[in-house]
């Protein structure tokens, strides 16, 4: 005849941690990791954020959901006509989402509704709209940035607060994902 089996060596894993106890090791052993990576991710190497406001209509508008990559800017600066995310100069609450023009030791100028950056016109077709400001210029110093929104006639951008310091940017746009009919890469 075989005896009854011990109840700790025939009760399940889940069974021998029930109570208090119990729950605060599932908590460090599953929820705790969980989301130690969600904020390494966060801090790292992605995150969410929302359009708000029109500056940078006609290509991204109020209430779209963009991911914005962090790790790229790591390994080199910021391109020419890269969308970026940043923390507002005028040291707002906000962030902000611009088009980068100009880079460090570049000449940026305006002149009959057109960009030039060193003296050359810059291509940008993704404006639907001239460009104002007309007559003013700005050398982009080193560390630094110009950004613009492609809604020129309603950003509040480097032709207000100058050029951006790079710490101040957050990542790259890389990505809409919502709504659902707007989901793509942002160029």
């Amino acid at each position: 005849m075989q005896a009854d089996p011990s109840p700790e060596t025939s009760a399940s894993p889940s069974q021998r941690r029930a109570g208090p106890a119990g729950l605060l090791a599932d908590f460090i052993g599953t929820i705790a990791p969980a989301v130690v990576i969600a904020l390494l991710i966060h801090v790292f190497l992605a995150q969410a954020t929302r359009v708000y406001g029109q500056s940078m209509e006609p290509n991204l508008h109020s209430e779209q959901r963009l991911v914005v990559e962090k790790l790229t800017y790591r390994f080199h600066g910021p391109r020419r006509g890269d969308v970026v995310v940043l923390r507002d100069p005028g040291g707002g609450s906000e962030l902000l989402i611009k088009r980068v023009i100009g880079l460090p030791g570049e000449w940026v100028g305006i002149a009959d509704g057109r960009v030039y950056v060193d003296g050359v016109l810059l291509e940008e077709p993704y404006l639907n709209q001239i460009t104002l400001g007309s007559g003013r210029s700005w050398v982009t110093p080193p560390l630094h940035v110009f950004v613009m929104g492609d809604n020129r006639g309603a950003s509040r951008d480097s032709r207000v607060f100058g050029p951006v310091s790079l710490d101040h940017i957050v990542g790259r746009v890389l990505v809409r994902y919502w709504p659902p009919a707007d989901i793509g890469l942002v160029h």
